[in-house]
């Protein structure tokens, strides 16, 4: 057997979501910054290609991302880290930073201490700090202080074909969100409705994307609505369902969706500082929320979020490309990847 390209990695999930961690075999991504590294990994054709060869078939699949592992590039950050996802390279997310932190701990990358192991994540974002509870040489919890958060824009009114108009605010959480009430529209958070929550989430995701355009005031790279979160609740509370793209659900409650949903709520008067939530995915896996505080962006009023969360090790394994495969960059087929098939 001789492999062209070898990379280490290991299986982690965030509350049911997948966020695989390559932890060696990629020796550079290009960029002084974080942010100068995920506009390569979305701008440039080799960028492309090694985002394709890992979210793609056979070493990837559409409901899982992949978080490179990187030297950081700020002072004082432990490691940087981009997640790959089948659109495209993201700049944050909630779930996919506990499951980078719970493994740099578990494996030994960052010395674990207890009660509490801070690790620092360099992320295009900005700087997360992760205070990672340890016991018994475990990673038992990870909470976030997650990105500054900010309403881009409020009751925006949207035409959508078969569905008529929708209301949605527009979110920064980490990732710019399509923020949407489910009820309007017949639809509850429940395992049950989630193909339905998908479908329609979809089209509404790729309307707000055709019709507007966010860019973060001081992080350019950061730039277009990612993701629809339906804000919705249960009779447990307050639920998510973030929609991703090629069309499926998190199957966490989400970070950043959580942090754009605690921006609205604040603005709106839902929410005050100092105060706590829980958030629950559709699958009923939870991440505790609290708004520690407020701050500016760019002259914008925005909150700081704060989310914990636990994550599981589940694998570890070798991804390789055999120089005779016929598909280098993997496969995709419309019956799962939709339109990302073309991409």
């Amino acid at each position: 057997m001789r492999w062209s390209r070898t990379l280490w990695a290991v299986g982690v999930h965030a509350e049911g979501e997948i966020g695989r961690v390559v932890t060696g075999g990629l020796l550079t991504v290009p960029g002084a910054t974080m942010q100068d590294r995920l506009a390569w990994l979305d701008g440039s054709a080799e960028g492309r290609r090694l985002r394709r060869f890992l979210t793609s078939e056979p070493r990837g699949w559409p409901a899982m991302s992949t978080n490179l592992l990187l030297p950081a590039c700020e002072p004082g950050a432990d490691a940087g880290f981009v997640i790959l996802q089948p659109d495209r390279a993201h700049a944050m997310s909630g779930s996919n930073a506990i499951c980078t932190a719970t493994a740099l701990v578990e494996l030994g990358m960052v010395e674990p201490r207890e009660p509490e192991t801070i690790v620092t994540l360099d992320t295009a974002a900005g700087l997360v700090p992760a205070r990672v509870a340890c016991a018994e040489g475990r990673a038992r919890a990870v909470t976030l202080d997650m990105p500054a958060s900010f309403v881009e824009a409020d009751g925006l009114v949207l035409e959508v074909e078969g569905l008529g108009r929708v209301e949605l605010a527009i979110a920064f959480g980490g990732v710019f969100y399509a923020l949407v009430d489910p009820a309007p529209l017949g639809l509850s958070i429940e395992p049950g409705e989630a193909r339905r929550l998908v479908e329609v989430g979809v089209r509404i995701l790729e309307a707000a994307q055709r019709r507007f355009e966010p860019v973060h005031p001081e992080r350019p790279a950061i730039a277009g609505i990612a993701y629809l979160m339906w804000c919705g609740e249960g009779p447990d509370g307050l639920r998510n369902a973030t929609v991703l793209l090629p069309g499926r659900l998190d199957r966490s409650p989400c970070g950043t969706g959580s942090s754009a949903r605690l921006a609205l709520d604040h603005a709106r008067g839902r929410i005050r500082v100092g105060e706590r939530c829980v958030f629950r995915s559709t699958i009923g896996t939870r991440f505790d929320a609290e708004l520690v505080g407020t701050a500016e962006v760019a002259g914008r009023k925005a909150v700081l979020p704060r989310i914990r969360g636990r994550a599981w090790l589940y694998s570890i394994e070798q991804l390789g490309l055999d120089p005779e495969d016929p598909f280098p960059e993997g496969i995709r087929l419309a019956d799962l990847w939709g339109g990302l098939a073309r991409a």
